[in-house]
């Protein structure tokens, strides 16, 4: 395609986003809906205010951060508190019992952050149990020992044919209770094993995609066939396996807000819960995709650059 074809295609694809950016506020303007985003910030960061009090009567002294107060009393002797920020008197004032000395605001983080903090958390482990957990039943379905191979084809029909919700509910309700989880390691454990089968039909189709000639040269050269799957299949087998891994993978980040269900505080849950505080349900629920659409847009990211380094090395 020539640099004049490429430039056309590009303004009928910004014409394109903006006409579609044009209904999209056309649509909003004809909605009977009040718009109200100046809620949302608090429950995004907030700053919370410790005010520190004068615990007796008496004449304030300040040295840095510690303030001494001397009783107005003659017999009481003096109260020092050490390490008190955002300082609000002077040296000489006098105050009384419970009146504000100091106060110290801090950033902390609101319910959607912890959500989405929780969020990441079961993410990123129910991945790393997936990956272990499909390699291995991957390898299992092409092993040529029948114990290995139909126990992974039942493991993978039987979580494949049925509801990711209905296993969260197994895993926390009956395996949970057995087993004594508690209800994050019952999200993840769910997540992983019901991941980890479609992870190992990717890695079983990967495997299978690899020239029988690669295993047997291999192993003309003298390796095991553990060192030949090691070292020869299953590295160009990742290579072709990490596109649709990835896809999977962003698919397992968004399965996560069924986790909610057993009343873990996701990003899903704590926009229901914010939704419930504000009544903004249009603004929180867009926020919520938007928090959804950059970790799944940044593992994406991470992934292509992944590909194209992979591909640089092969040159």
């Amino acid at each position: 395609m020539t640099a004049k074809s490429k430039l056309i295609w590009n303004g009928v694809l910004v014409i394109f986003l903006g006409l579609l950016m044009f209904g999209i506020y056309e649509a909003a303007e004809r909605v009977d809906y009040t718009w109200r985003w100046e809620r949302l910030p608090k429950y995004i960061f907030y700053t919370d205010s410790q005010v520190t009090k004068a615990p007796v009567d008496g004449v304030v002294e300040v040295k840095g951060n510690t303030v001494t107060i001397t009783p107005s009393g003659r017999d009481a002797d003096p109260v020092t508190l050490n390490g008190v920020d955002g300082i609000t008197v002077k040296n000489g004032d006098t105050v009384t019992s419970g009146s504000q000395i100091a106060v110290k605001n801090t950033t902390k983080a609101g319910p959607l952050v912890v959500g989405l903090l929780t969020t990441l958390y079961i993410s990123f482990f129910s991945i790393i149990f997936a990956i272990i957990l499909g390699i291995m039943t991957g390898l299992a379905r092409i092993s040529k020992n029948p114990f290995f191979k139909k126990l992974a084809v039942i493991y993978i029909e039987i979580i494949r044919g049925t509801p990711l919700l209905v296993q969260i509910f197994i895993f926390y309700f009956f395996i949970g209770t057995v087993l004594n989880l508690d209800r994050i390691t019952a999200g993840v454990a769910a997540l992983s094993v019901f991941t980890g089968a479609y992870i190992a039909e990717i890695v079983r189709a990967g495997i299978q995609s690899i020239s029988r000639g690669q295993m047997e040269a291999a192993r003309s050269l003298g390796m095991s066939y553990t060192q030949a799957m090691i070292l020869v299949i299953l590295p160009q087998a990742f290579k072709r396996t990490l596109p649709p891994m990835a896809g999977q993978f962003i698919s397992l980040i968004k399965d996560s807000s069924l986790v909610s269900v057993i009343s873990i505080t996701d990003l899903t849950k704590a926009g229901r819960e914010v939704v419930a505080s504000t009544f903004s349900p249009f603004e929180v629920w867009f926020t919520v995709a938007a928090l959804y659409l950059i970790m799944t847009s940044a593992l994406s990211f991470l992934v292509q650059r992944l590909e194209k380094k992979m591909a640089q090395q092969d040159r």
